[in-house]
């Protein structure tokens, strides 16, 4: 089947690697030095949730394992799509100037909401994860997992349905060593209004 695979030109789909987001704390540390970036200490996990009792009781056990620590409460957003989102904050998240966010914690939370829908059979369902970071100049920017094809890209809204693709290559370009970044650029789908940024 493989030989067929490669004369068609087609390639076996990606499998979600999920210990990547595990990268994401040295992502974050590389777009700290080279651009100025540094973690909003928001998180969120995409994904079409199913119709049923099981799903349901599924979602509520992610939420109540998350919310049973010491950190911010976890809340699910739906948006115009109809994916639904559950957003997740560090307790260590700055308000003003504080502190540094803890970006481990955040990404072992993200994790924990990937894993569990998984190992309940909704692998199918999740759609990406995001981590949020910003700048002193205002600017947003959001490092994208694509759970369907295990890679990360970066996001920068600007407002509106606008993009600023100059800096999602300078992103790209600063944190190649640190994840398996999407080397086709029309998956860089745009995730406007997504919770986390």
């Amino acid at each position: 089947m493989s030989f067929w695979r490669a004369l068609l030109g087609q390639s076996k789909p990606a499998k979600p690697d999920l210990d990547a987001l595990f990268g994401l704390p040295t992502a974050a540390i590389t777009l700290r030095a080279s651009a100025g970036f540094t973690p909003t200490g928001t998180g969120s996990v995409a994904f079409r949730a199913a119709e049923g009792a099981d799903f349901q009781s599924v979602e509520s056990d992610v939420t109540a394992l998350l919310d049973a620590g010491e950190g911010p409460p976890v809340r699910q957003v739906t948006d115009d799509y109809g994916y639904t989102w559950i957003v997740v904050r560090t307790a260590h998240a700055p308000e003003g100037d504080g502190p540094d966010p803890d970006i481990s914690g955040l990404v072992t939370d993200l994790h924990a909401v990937n894993s569990t829908l998984e190992a309940n059979g909704y692998g199918p369902s999740l759609l990406c994860s995001l981590v949020g970071f910003n700048d002193t100049r205002g600017r947003s920017l959001g490092l994208v997992y694509l759970y369907k094809r295990g890679t990360f890209y970066p996001f920068a809204p600007t407002g509106g349905q606008r993009r600023d693709n100059a800096l999602e290559l300078q992103a790209e370009a600063a944190i190649g060593n640190d994840l398996p970044l999407e080397k086709d650029r029309s998956r860089w789908f745009p995730v406007y209004g997504a919770p986390g940024l």
